[in-house]
């Protein structure tokens, strides 16, 4: 029995409870069900859902282990402790509460992170600190008002479009286009390395009123330097957008014979497609044969039939248009020569 005349603080620190464990008997059913909640708790991620989930079941689970020391076990220290746990998992609820309100972006910036970053499982913060770095800046671009202008532009910034529709020419022929949410300059973004200066070899220009987010170059190198989880992210990111630009522009790249080529597939242009040689053999006789017509009738010929031309049209590339270039398929004169 507690003594009468003693105060509150000295009947918890040495007056005896009738406790009801004892060194032979169970823990009982209050005991059990706290380790329940620590174990749930600890099965969680790490997202802020995960990180509420996890503090709120571990409050619990400390929560109900108090009681169990405080009315079962008798053990101060036990109670103690416990009870110290129980507020350090509700101070850090408090926490993660105060991040996730804290976490609000403007609308274009939101639209962003649904349609590209939540579902590659990026976490607000990581989102946030992107954001911050662009400077939390949506540019609008005029219609017909270039981005980027061949041979003119240095390449100090990386951008990726919000709305609109952007095209991609250049010498004036078109190549493709860009679409919401891919990035307007990522093959020049990968061209050079971080000491490295340059200009943009094609032509952006906006079909429509446009809004982008910009990064400057040297501020998100730092960035990619510092986190290299978001350097992952923009690696993954890239390397995507590239390839869809790649796959756009072979979409329009033909050969004389009308067959559609394949990056993918080199050695398809050797079967299906004639020879280099053979093509300008009858390029060669077409020029005569279309010398001679001309002086023998001056009415001009009329355009071959849309039919003819398989799969060429005005935005339309020519293999052979690329014959020129350094490094070009037309350099190799068969399949092994190309796969070394």
């Amino acid at each position: 029995m507690l003594r009468e005349n003693s105060s509150f603080l000295e009947t918890l620190l040495y007056d005896d409870f009738d406790c009801k464990v004892s060194m032979h008997e169970n823990e009982g059913a209050m005991y059990h069900l706290a380790n329940v909640m620590l174990t749930l708790g600890f099965m969680s991620g790490s997202s802020f859902v995960g990180l509420i989930y996890i503090f709120s079941l571990l409050a619990i689970g400390f929560f109900i282990h108090s009681l169990w020391g405080w009315l079962d076990a008798c053990g101060l220290d036990f109670f103690m402790w416990n009870l110290l746990l129980l507020l350090l998992c509700l101070a850090q609820l408090a926490h993660v509460g105060y991040r996730l309100r804290k976490v609000t972006f403007e609308e274009d910036f939101s639209q962003l992170y649904k349609a590209m970053f939540r579902p590659l499982q990026v976490p607000l913060n990581v989102y946030k600190e992107i954001v911050r770095c662009s400077g939390a800046q949506v540019v609008n671009l005029a219609r017909d008002q270039n981005y980027a202008v061949e041979g003119k532009t240095a390449i100090d910034r990386l951008s990726l479009l919000l709305s609109g529709r952007v095209r991609v020419s250049h010498d004036q022929q078109f190549l493709h286009y860009i679409f919401p949410y891919q990035f307007l300059d990522s093959p020049e973004w990968e061209s050079l390395r971080p000491n490295e200066e340059g200009s943009f070899q094609v032509t952006l220009t906006a079909e429509t009123d446009c809004c982008y987010v910009t990064w400057k170059r040297r501020k998100l190198y730092v960035l990619l330097a510092k986190h290299h989880y978001i350097g992952r992210l923009f690696t993954v990111l890239l390397g995507n957008d590239i390839a869809d630009k790649l796959y756009a522009l072979i979409d329009k790249l033909y050969c004389r014979g009308g067959v559609r080529y394949d990056i993918r597939l080199p050695s398809l242009y050797h079967v299906l497609a004639p020879s280099v040689e053979s093509e300008k053999e009858k390029a060669a006789d077409s020029s005569r044969h279309d010398s001679f017509n001309a002086q023998e009738s001056p009415v001009k010929k009329s355009p071959p039939d849309h039919a003819e031309l398989i799969g060429e049209d005005s935005s339309s590339l020519v293999l052979e248009d690329f014959a020129d270039m350094t490094g070009s398929f037309m350099e190799y004169t068969s399949e092994k020569e190309y796969m070394k």
